[in-house]
């Protein structure tokens, strides 16, 4: 019986482990899949034994504090890989994770590795791309110009389009406004402060400070905030405590899969990352706010060299999505952007460009093209 290792320590990787997951059991319904996950992975047949909520923090600082946990994963997703003796060990994102876990696997292991939704090592952290080719058989990339980036440094990549473009469909937001009590003419806005506890702290009181500056405008405004699987009730009140008066007055915390607020919204607000993706497929105008501490963004300056940070700006090369980042993240600017994306020119401008890069993600079955790779790999014992 064949063994497959997954190792996805994020939400989004999570959904992206889970879709290959399916794909892969489809067509080997004997096999046994296993490893680091969560709920979607659960969902989607995989017997997760390591959680991967104690992985949902970012920074380098921010990462100090969850030291504990975080060796918790290491020393379980170690023990696992000794005792499944894996034939196959499939990584998807969180390089800061995955890259050393894949030295190990290849110092401890036969198994094959396939490396699926890899790192942005073109955005940061280039050096990353060779410590890949040294450790990972296969590197399944998302974005087509990816390939070569990495065979520029002796790694085999190969483009099978991006996941989101299976998991992500539009339609359906007008039933959900109306079984959310939505009346007519109503503005929602969606906020999403990400699915790592640094960044809720970080990002949710600028976001919820900025849509009370909204709301004052905008009458009968909702705003609904979504928690990710791997943020904790506790996780969200902490936030509120760093408002201004400690209140969350007029903000719903929604039962709602953060998919399901964007086609419901009028307008997202989100961090950087998938869910600006996300939201470009659906066709959602967006705002990106992003706040980290002060010491991470001085290192993070001297490693990134970009021009923009939301993923629809990168793919497009230009600023289709409002941006702000640090110092720049004033909760009265941030308001007047969101309030030009209800209606109008704005509007209009940036559906177009959002509809432009929904089509450079390449068409579907990225999880089957990856289960390509991946056959290849067990058939292929080298």
């Amino acid at each position: 019986m064949t063994t497959v290792l997954i190792s996805a320590g994020d939400a989004s990787g999570d959904l992206h482990a889970a879709g290959f997951a399916r794909a892969f059991r489809e067509r080997h319904p004997e096999a046994r899949l296993i490893g680091l996950g969560g709920e979607a992975m659960r969902r989607a047949g995989v017997d997760v034994r390591v959680d991967a909520r104690a992985l949902a923090t970012g920074g380098f600082l921010e990462l100090f504090t969850q030291l504990p946990r975080i060796v918790s994963v290491w020393w379980g997703m170690n023990r696992l890989l000794r005792e499944a003796d894996p034939d196959l060990v499939v990584l998807v994102d969180s390089g800061g994770f995955n890259i050393p876990f894949a030295r190990r696997v290849r110092r401890r292991s036969r198994a094959r590795i396939l490396y699926y939704v890899a790192p942005q090592v073109w955005a940061w952290r280039k050096g990353r791309v060779g410590r890949m080719a040294r450790r990972v058989d296969e590197v399944a990339v998302i974005f087509p110009f990816e390939p070569d980036v990495y065979a520029a440094r002796g790694a085999r990549a190969t483009f099978v389009g991006h996941p989101l473009v299976d998991e992500v469909s539009r339609g359906g937001g007008d039933a959900l406004r109306r079984a959310h009590g939505v009346a007519p003419g109503e503005k929602v806005i969606a906020v999403l402060p990400g699915s790592r506890r640094n960044e809720v702290t970080r990002q949710l009181p600028i976001q919820l400070a900025a849509c009370r500056v909204l709301a004052a405008r905008v009458p009968g405004l909702r705003v609904w905030v979504v928690r990710a699987p791997s943020i904790e009730p506790d996780d969200l009140e902490r936030a509120v405590a760093g408002l201004e008066g400690g209140s969350s007055d007029g903000c719903e915390f929604v039962d709602l899969d953060a998919r399901d607020a964007m086609r419901a919204s009028d307008v997202v607000l989100a961090k950087p990352g998938t869910v600006t993706l996300e939201a470009a497929l659906i066709g959602r105008p967006m705002v990106v706010v992003a706040s980290v501490h002060p010491l991470t963004a001085l290192i993070v300056s001297r490693l990134v060299a970009l021009p923009h940070y939301a993923m629809p700006n990168l793919i497009e090369d230009a600023p289709v999505v409002p941006e702000f980042v640090q110092e720049e993240a004033d909760p009265e600017a941030i308001a007047d952007a969101l309030e030009a994306l209800f209606e109008g020119q704005a509007r209009d401008a940036q559906c177009k460009a959002l509809d432009r890069v929904a089509a450079r993600l390449g068409a579907g079955g990225a999880a089957g093209r990856a289960c390509d790779l991946a056959e290849k790999l067990l058939v292929d014992p080298a």
